[in-house]
């Protein structure tokens, strides 16, 4: 089973940062494997494990990607691909899926994962973009996965409750950080990742069918308004209870 996990760079959320004149400013340069990413390359490392083969992770994105790409290896992956651009760039989901789907175009697989959303933009489209561009039958948001008969059993987390959904091969999901919790590479697996083959592919080498000009852009950034105080009741229960219910039925009839 070949399976192809789609990872990426992203700022450390947890880092300092601060917005100055409408502008996202960081003050650690500290840059992670994307969440989502890590649960996605998480489960196709126990998919191996239980039933064998390869797990090649891909990454787009400028030089210091290589940091990310040697992480998923030392997780467990067998190899890499980093597409490399220059990091000036303001790529979206439109750009990073036909850069993808160019990629793998030629290429023979089972089944491409990705997270379902990155952590630092939450645009969450990626994934389904390059299943259309690849003409792929897919599933988002998957909590959980099995391989059964040459299908992924996909469980996911619909509106209205899970579902259970049977991904024939070739296939792409995309995966939520709820569905495991992802290993932390030990310090073999750190050693090793250094001795496994890591392929650099430049745009230009690409046979791009689409567009690489994003259809999307940030305009600035700004402070997350804050959320009004809540009131505190105080005095018998029964009279806290009424003076509730006739606010919420005064609410009621605002709307």
């Amino acid at each position: 089973m070949k399976f192809y996990v789609c990872i990426k760079q992203v700022p450390d959320v947890y880092a300092p940062l601060q917005i100055k004149d409408g502008q996202l400013v960081q003050d650690a340069d500290r840059n992670v494997l994307n969440a989502y990413d890590a649960s996605a390359l998480e489960e196709a490392l126990v998919l191996k494990e239980a039933h064998g083969g390869e797990v090649e992770v891909v990454l787009v994105g400028p030089e210091k990607g290589k940091e990310t790409i040697r992480k998923g290896l030392a997780m467990g992956a067998d190899k890499g691909t980093h597409i490399v651009t220059t990091g000036e760039e303001n790529f979206d989901s439109f750009v990073y899926a036909n850069l993808l789907a160019s990629f793998f175009k030629d290429k023979e697989y089972d089944f491409i994962s990705c997270g379902k959303q990155s952590q630092d933009t939450d645009a969450g489209l990626t994934g389904s973009m390059l299943a259309e561009l690849l003409d792929l039958p897919f599933a988002t948001n998957a909590v959980g996965l099995a391989y059964e008969e040459g299908q992924l059993i996909v469980k996911r987390q619909g509106d209205m409750g899970q579902e259970i959904i049977a991904l024939p091969s070739p296939g792409l999901v995309t995966c939520s950080n709820d569905m495991n919790d992802p290993r932390i590479p030990s310090l073999k697996g750190i050693m090793q990742s250094k001795r496994k083959p890591v392929e650099s592919v430049s745009i230009d080498d690409l046979e791009i069918d689409g567009s690489i000009t994003s259809k999307t852009k940030v305009l600035g950034f700004e402070e997350k308004s804050m959320r009004e105080p809540g009131k505190k009741y105080e005095g018998e229960p029964e009279d806290i209870a009424r003076e509730v219910a006739q606010l919420l039925d005064s609410q009621e009839n605002l709307v």
